[in-house]
């Protein structure tokens, strides 16, 4: 596990944030609408290929720097990153976590085709009431090599 400072590694991959809400919030998500959130965890899925990678992409959702440009970048703004899960497998893995994560016991889509909106996936920010154990998150993750990174504050 890593912690603090910035990611290092420039290299493509697969992304999972962690945000937690301790009281409602409700979001203007462009398109989408106005996005009510329940108190709990949300996991965000996403993917980093171009350049700089999934550190230049992770990096800059724990800043919360730039203008919005992804549905993530409106939760951002309200509230910090927990815990980052990243993969530099060369495939694309997104949507597959997506579904796994949507696939646990007590996972609810947190808003319809947030994430989602360029492909056929239900959602890519999915809802738990409490944060996922560290062991559960190795067990569906850690076969793609994904490590755990907690930003600092």
């Amino acid at each position: 596990m890593r912690r603090g400072g910035k990611l290092p590694d420039r290299l493509p991959g697969t992304y999972l944030l962690r945000f937690d809400l301790d009281e409602p919030l409700c979001l203007d998500i462009g398109r989408l609408g106005q996005v009510p959130l329940s108190p709990g965890a949300l996991y965000y899925v996403g993917s980093a290929f171009g350049p700089g990678g999934v550190a230049a992409r992770v990096n800059r959702h724990v800043a919360g720097t730039g203008r919005p440009h992804w549905h993530v970048d409106r939760v951002r703004a309200e509230r910090s990153v927990c815990e980052v899960w990243f993969s530099h497998a060369p495939m694309r893995l997104e949507h597959a976590w997506a579904e796994r994560l949507l696939a646990l016991v007590g996972a609810h889509s947190a808003a319809a085709r947030f994430g989602a909106s360029d492909c056929r996936c239900l959602t890519h920010l999915v809802h738990f009431d409490r944060p996922l154990s560290r062991q559960r998150l190795v067990s569906e993750f850690g076969r793609d090599g994904a490590r755990r990174w907690v930003p600092t504050r």
